[in-house]
């Protein structure tokens, strides 16, 4: 059994396995201009935001204190390596598909490739190393650094995250928030997530 509860990170990554789908949706179309269709989609802003406080919680406060306890164990480390490979491969597609020369479904489907086996990699075996190496003071803090990355975009992010979620989990989720905070999402960030049309009608 996991030392640490790790809901949240299967939440974050399958949102994102969920976009990815959306994405290649959107892309495949052949009736506008793909491109032009990403720009003006609420779906991809918060695909890329999402995206970005993950990894940038990962590489700020997950990567590097592992990589201070894990000194000199060269398997281990090598798999640190390859997660932040993994990480920065990501970027420059994400860049491209925004303002590159490149058919834009050659580049999603690089994206989709390159991502799903990261999610999936870490998943496999970078969970389980981390779960053996991480104190509890070093979780928490992980946690608190990907909080602080979402930060002023948590209104957003919280209800796309939470999409199709179960009620347990979205009840685990919120119960870290301040009584506020959690009465926002009710009344407020959900009801203006739900209105939101994050992809372009097919």
């Amino acid at each position: 059994m996991s030392e640490y509860d790790w809901t949240l990170m299967y939440v974050m990554h399958d949102a994102l396995r969920r976009e990815l789908e959306h994405l290649a949706k959107v892309t495949a179309r052949e009736d506008d201009d793909p491109r032009r269709l990403l720009a003006a989609a609420a779906g991809w802003e918060l695909f890329k935001v999402s995206l970005h406080a993950h990894h940038t919680a990962e590489d700020e406060a997950l990567w590097p204190v592992l990589r201070g306890t894990l000194a000199g164990q060269a398997d281990d480390l090598a798999l640190l390596d390859a997660m932040e490979a993994e990480h920065a491969a990501v970027d420059p597609l994400i860049e491209a598909i925004d303002t590159g020369a490149e058919p834009v479904g050659e580049l999603v489907d690089a994206l989709a490739t390159a991502l799903t086996a990261h999610l999936a990699h870490e998943e496999k075996e970078a969970l389980p190393l981390i779960d053996a190496t991480l104190t509890p003071e070093q979780f928490q803090a992980f946690g608190q650094a990907h909080g602080r990355q979402v930060g002023p975009d948590a209104p957003r992010v919280l209800p796309w995250l939470l999409d199709g979620v179960d009620e347990e989990t979205v009840a685990t989720t919120l119960s870290v928030l301040p009584a506020p905070a959690r009465t926002a999402f009710d009344t407020q960030w959900q009801p203006a997530y739900k209105a939101l049309e994050r992809w372009p009608a097919s």
